[in-house]
């Protein structure tokens, strides 16, 4: 790409980005994605003790769609996440601090922050135009497709460790409290509970990725499509082990103390 062409891209993100209606709705996507995991976290706290939920994202718009006006705020939520995504990924053009491999580890850093928020945005938008995916479905079934194609238990592997890698980067955000760098946090009580709140939930997030990728993983050293699953079979997964049900307390706290940190940080994000 010629220089004259980066120029006028980098022009043409840096001009939405200080479109001021756009920032509200970026802004607004970090409080959707903070009700989504707190609808998580309650469906996996309700597990533990017993409950049946769909313990996922799409189980999350779901709930939204069963409740009055459910479908005005799908469409609400969907919008705030979509822009959230494209912030991201204009923020990724944009990336120029540092040297050659620093400037593309953030740009790969937040091109993956916007292919996440944009996958949201559409599965809320689907669940708003009548749709009810099935994460653990979907996975299993994408997984059978590539574990039947040659060379697909290693595409597959490599996919479950992408998962692990980007569950030890949440983990390491949360504790090495990262994640304060792009954010202005006071220096009061509330500052310093939104702090202990990011701790636990970046904690809490990366375990749940782990979890994923070990099931991913797993399918394709074994080839076995039926081993893979969303955050439902994770969940699942974790139940059969010895204190499952504290274990996935656990878990199901952290997320909901990851969706309150989301929540704090729609108005103290650095955008």
């Amino acid at each position: 790409m010629g220089s004259d062409a980066k120029s006028g891209m980098k022009h043409a993100a840096r001009k939405a980005e200080g479109n001021r209606a756009f920032r509200v709705a970026a802004r607004a996507g970090f409080a959707a994605n903070g009700l989504v995991h707190v609808l998580i976290g309650a469906f996996i706290l309700a597990v533990a003790f017993g409950g049946r939920e769909e313990t996922d994202q799409a189980g999350a718009f779901k709930a939204v769609a069963g409740a009055p006006a459910g479908s005005l705020a799908l469409w609400a939520l969907a919008i705030a996440l979509l822009a959230l995504g494209v912030y991201h990924l204009l923020d990724g053009i944009l990336a120029s601090a540092g040297d050659t491999a620093r400037k593309w580890g953030r740009r790969v850093a937040e091109w993956g922050q916007a292919f996440v928020f944009m996958a949201l945005g559409l599965i809320a938008a689907s669940v708003a135009l009548g749709a009810r995916p099935d994460a653990d479905e979907s996975a299993e079934y994408a997984s059978r497709g590539l574990l039947s194609i040659p060379g697909g238990p290693y595409v597959l592997g490599l996919i479950g460790i992408g998962f692990g890698i980007g569950g030890i980067s949440f983990i390491v955000m949360g504790i090495r409290r990262s994640f304060e760098n792009r954010m202005s946090v006071p220096s009061t009580p509330i500052g310093a509970m939104v702090k202990s709140l990011g701790v636990i939930g970046f904690i809490a997030k990366g375990l749940a990725l782990m979890i994923l990728a070990l099931l991913l993983v797993v399918a394709a050293v074994k080839v076995e499509p039926d081993a893979t699953g969303g955050l439902d079979a994770a969940i699942d997964a974790l139940l059969d082990l010895p204190y499952g049900a504290l274990l996935v307390s656990a878990v199901g706290i952290g997320l909901f103390a990851y969706g309150v940190f989301c929540f704090f940080r729609t108005r103290s994000a650095d955008l």
